[in-house]
């Protein structure tokens, strides 16, 4: 650090170290300022120095050391008072409040001195003329901090009773310490009520919403409003993470994430921190996050992973059950230190009780990547049934019917029936029915591997004397080889059964249901031959399959009634035939078709069929423009699939449903349903695939409501798994442009243009340039915003090569506007900002003869005559911060400017003017910017023209009395024809 050689460097000096990251680094700065303030030999510089210096205390992990710079600071207001500015006297006594909280936070400080400090502070106050209420508030913290109720219920009263004064704290830090308080009473509605200003941004400082936010995760989840909690999690985390002083909010972050089924984020939160296991400067926060990580880790125990790998206080690898131990001791540590020093035992009780918590939500989506997959214990293995000559031991008999009865009537889990029964058989001689079936349910259960256990099944049904059923064990082998890709051997396998079986049925050799079966074992086959041929199939090979469908058809007519299994064999029919119309591109009769089909499948009680179909349906009406249907399927197929549905299916199935109904602008209701697909995809291992482009839509989603730190959270959290190869380069920068949009309206303009910027990277490739030339326009104007002016030049330059590439004049002239504006605080000063401006005014003028149509034509009027005014201000503000700064407002060059300045606005009224009353607004702005010209040229008479030449320009009809721009501009008019008035008085 170079030498501070005056007192206004050293103000430059602290004001920059104020802006830098809270932490060490920036408290150790903060210390060599005052060695330099000392050197100069100026009280006040000293005093300041030390201010500073016990602000970045404050906001720090090392708060324990502020009570020496403040005992010097008090001594030197005690013996010199008049060294203090005002701005310093307000500030020693605010740190009073900094002091008090500061010794209750100490374990080491004694209660009486904490006490006696109170006392000192009330005292100063009372002397300084300042209400009670600061001390009041300083009293209900060590009241509520030691237990004593009573007191604090006092205390509080009387703090809210006081007189607010320049002492009192900010509404937003008040509000969290009175809601925070409700909260610890249980009364959670109240204290939600006290902090939903600052929840709605009516009341902010440095530090809130921040810890409200924070402090506001457990009364939700306990309120059941758990939707409002995940939103304060995502808001509030992004505001906490880059805030070393917040331990203890990010504390209620980590139990949210303990109590809501999160887990992993908690894992992932512990291991953005490491510094707040061993921190020690602020030993009350140290004890709140120790006891959260204790409930986190006994968490993560009692779901089967003690034994897991997890972050913990650096120097070793920790487990899960190490670090709940260590975490745990350490918590009660400090608590008991407290408790010493309080004498009471009230801050180990609430350490205990906050380290005992339930969980509030088994499972709460959070839209974020999720670790699932490695913290949720793996799925147990069928626990073994107990033996048969035990007690207990389950009936082989009854669970072989039930699992008959499962698998007549086509419910789910009828495979894992079998398989239990038939672990329950296991050694007892069966007959060959019983063993035909435990064999043909579990080749059902093996896929490719269960051919030799269908052939096996189709033995045992003949020894059972059943040769329909035979052959439709051996139907099912032979569509086994066809889904393993052996399609032709599969045709040749179903061959003879199907001959049999229709020869068998016509003799009265078996039934419906068994020659279906094996009509429509060869049917499936026969789609999976036109599936196979892909768009090569020929006319011959869909006439096959379709002959086949409409044979199961024409069997089954008439027999259905209710007979679940011949109800389904039709249904799946009508199914095939929509698939080979589809395939035809007969898109309309498709969709009917699975329309009929999945109507089938309800009708006959088997909902979860249907799933499949409607999907189908959904997709196949959206294609013909039908939305509604498309989002009456999808709802249908969520509905019907119920807890049937695997992850997958739910997750593709939501996120489908998201998309359509997004499209309709219902953007809040497609925002839960996106929620949910990310959810699901995470629980089926998807997360960097289907979750990723879920999140994407989700993030999308939440912008449009304007949420945009929740927006930021999941779309940061989407782009580490967008890749062009899975989900395609305009995902990525789609991803990224929406991520900008969000950083911008959070004010994080730097980080914002590095997002637009990285997007531009990607679609300066793309054929088409005009996304390109939009983000790069958008980075500039952030780079701007965040006074990087060199930097928002060059990209403002290369939005408007683009755009000048492109043809598009509005662009062009817009960047050159935006890179004079920019000029004019630069080395290239006012004239390098002319002629910028110039030059976009030129580009105005040539675009004016080669416009397309008049509706092009009168675009580029209007954008001339806002290239007009704004050189008009650009030149009036060029001379108007000289002549503040000379002092001289009647030099000869300086009017020149002026007289320059007032032909450009003349300029712009008139081409305004050109544009009739689409373009009035416009017009009267620039009328009474000339006007106010004329007037500092000394022009009363132009100047009153001027104004009410606006008053003209507006009638006073009731709707535009309601137009406030109007309203606005009769209002300035006014005030400029009063003050040529009083100017000529």
């Amino acid at each position: 650090m170079s030498a501070i050689t005056d007192f206004d460097a050293l103000r430059r000096a602290m004001a920059e170290n104020a802006e830098q990251p809270e932490g060490p680094a920036r408290n150790a700065r903060a210390e060599l300022l005052l060695a330099e303030a000392e050197k100069l030999t100026i009280p006040l510089a000293v005093i300041e120095a030390l201010g500073h210096q016990l602000k970045v205390y404050n906001y720090s992990s090392e708060k324990d050391r502020m009570f020496v710079p403040f005992a010097r600071l008090l001594r030197m207001w005690d013996e010199r008072p008049e060294d203090f500015d005002e701005y310093e006297v307000h500030s020693l006594h605010w740190v009073f409040k900094w002091m008090s909280s500061g010794m209750l936070d100490q374990p080491h400080v004694p209660l009486a001195s904490v006490e006696k400090w109170l006392g000192e502070m009330e005292h100063r106050y009372r002397l300084a003329g300042h209400s009670e209420r600061a001390v009041r508030s300083a009293e209900f913290s060590v009241a509520a901090h030691v237990g004593d109720i009573g007191r604090a219920e006092r205390a509080y009263d009387a703090w809210l009773a006081a007189d607010r004064d320049t002492m009192a704290d900010c509404h937003a830090c008040e509000l969290h310490g009175q809601g925070w308080w409700q909260a610890e009473r249980g009364r959670d509605a109240e204290a939600l009520e006290l902090w939903r200003p600052v929840l709605e941004g009516e009341y902010t400082c440095a530090h809130e919403p921040h810890t409200v936010l924070a402090s506001s995760l457990t009364p939700l989840l306990r309120l059941g409003r758990t939707d409002e909690a995940r939103a304060n999690h995502l808001r509030g985390f992004r505001l906490v993470r880059v805030m070393e002083s917040m331990r203890g909010a990010y504390a209620d972050h980590v139990e949210f994430c303990a109590l809501t089924g999160n887990e992993a984020r908690g894992l992932e939160l512990l291991a953005e921190r490491p510094a707040y296991f061993t921190d020690d400067g602020h030993p009350r926060s140290k004890l709140e996050f120790m006891a959260v990580v204790a409930l986190l880790m006994e968490r993560l125990a009692a779901l089967g992973h003690a034994d897991r790998e997890v972050p913990g206080p650096a120097g070793r690898a920790w487990t899960a059950r190490e670090l709940a131990v260590h975490a745990r001791v350490e918590a009660l540590a400090l608590a008991a230190r407290f408790d010493e020093r309080n004498g009471t035992s009230y801050v180990s009780e609430r350490a205990r009780a906050r380290m005992a918590q339930r969980t509030l939500v088994e499972r709460l989506p959070l839209g974020v990547r999720s670790a699932r997959a490695s913290v949720a214990p793996a799925v147990a293995a069928p626990a073994p049934l107990p033996a048969t000559d035990a007690p207990d031991a389950p009936d082989p008999a009854a669970l072989i019917a039930e699992a008959r009865r499962l698998s007549d009537t086509l419910r789910p889990h009828a495979v894992e029936a079998w398989a239990a029964a038939a672990r329950a058989a296991e050694g007892l001689d069966l007959d060959a029915r019983d063993r035909a079936e435990i064999a043909d349910h579990e080749a059902m259960g093996r896929g490719p591997e269960g051919i030799e256990l269908f052939e096996r099944a189709a033995e045992l049904y003949g020894e059972a004397g059943d040769p329909g059923e035979s052959l439709a064990a051996r139907a099912r082998a032979a569509y086994v080889r066809a889904l393993a890709g052996e399609v032709d051997e599969a045709l040749a396998a179903v061959a003879e059964p199907y001959d049999n079986v229709l020869a068998l049925y016509a003799v009265d050799g078996t039934g419906v249901r068994q020659t279906a079966a094996v009509l429509m074992g060869r049917a499936r086959i026969l789609l999976r031959r036109v599936h196979e041929a892909g768009e090569a199939v020929g006319p011959a090979v869909l006439a096959d399959a379709e002959t086949a469908a409409r044979e199961v058809l024409a069997l089954v007519d008439g027999h259905v009634g209710d007979d679940v299994r011949l109800a389904s064999r039709a249904a799946e029919a009508q199914a095939m035939l929509a698939e080979l119309a589809a395939r035809t591109g007969d898109v309309e009769r498709a969709a009917q078709l699975f329309a009929r089909a999945a109507d089938a499948f309800v009708g006959a009680g088997l909902p979860w069929f249907a799933v499949e179909y409607e999907a189908r349906l959904a997709g196949l009406a959206h294609h013909l423009g039908d939305i509604e249907e498309a989002e009456r399927a999808l709802r249908a197929a969520l509905e019907h699939g119920g807890p049937h549905l695997e992850a997958t299916g739910r997750a593709q199935l939501n996120l489908q449903l998201a998309e359509v109904i997004g499209g309709r602008g219902l953007s809040e209701e497609a925002a839960a349903h996106a929620l949910e697909a990310a959810h699901w995809a995470d629980e089926a291992g998807e997360g960097p695939t289907l979750g990723a482009w879920a999140r994407q839509q989700l993030g999308g989603f939440l912008l449009r409501q304007g949420r945009w730190a929740e927006a930021a959270e999941v779309l940061e959290s989407a782009l580490p798994d967008l890749t062009a190869e899975t989900h395609g380069d305009g995902a990525v920068v789609q991803t990224q442009w929406w991520l900008g949009d969000c950083l911008s309206e959070l004010g994080e303009h730097r980080e914002a243009a590095e997002r637009w910027l990285r997007a531009a990277e990607i679609a300066r490739n793309w054929p088409e340039q005009h996304d390109h030339a939009t983000l790069a326009h958008l980075a500039a104007e952030s780079l701007g915003h965040a006074g990087l002016p060199d930097e928002a030049d060059r990209a403002y330059a290369r939005a408007g090569d683009l755009w000048r590439s492109l043809g598009n004049v509005h662009g062009l002239v817009r960047a050159l506007r935006a890179r004079a504006w920019l000029a004019l605080g630069t080395q290239d000063g006012p004239e390098g900002a002319r002629e910028l401006m110039a030059a976009a005014v030129g580009e105005c003028e040539a675009a004016l003869p080669v416009a397309e149509d008049e509706e092009a034509r009168q675009r580029i009027v209007a954008e001339l005559g806002h290239t007009q005014q704004q050189f008009g201000d650009l030149l009036t503000r060029s001379v108007t911060e000289e002549a503040e700064d000379t002092g001289d407002t009647e030099d000869d060059a300086i009017r020149s400017v002026l007289e320059e300045a007032l032909g450009r606005m003349a300029e712009a009224v008139d081409v305004f003017a050109t544009l009739g009353d689409d373009a009035r607004h416009g017009r009267t702005g620039a009328e009474l910017a000339a006007g106010r010209l004329a007037a500092d040229l000394g022009r009363p008479t132009e100047a009153a023209a001027r104004a009410r030449a606006v008053l003209t320009a507006y009638t006073t009809t009731a709707d535009e009395d309601q137009d406030e721009t109007a309203q606005a501009r009769r209002a300035e008019a006014r005030q400029l024809l009063d003050a040529v008035k009083e100017e000529a008085d």
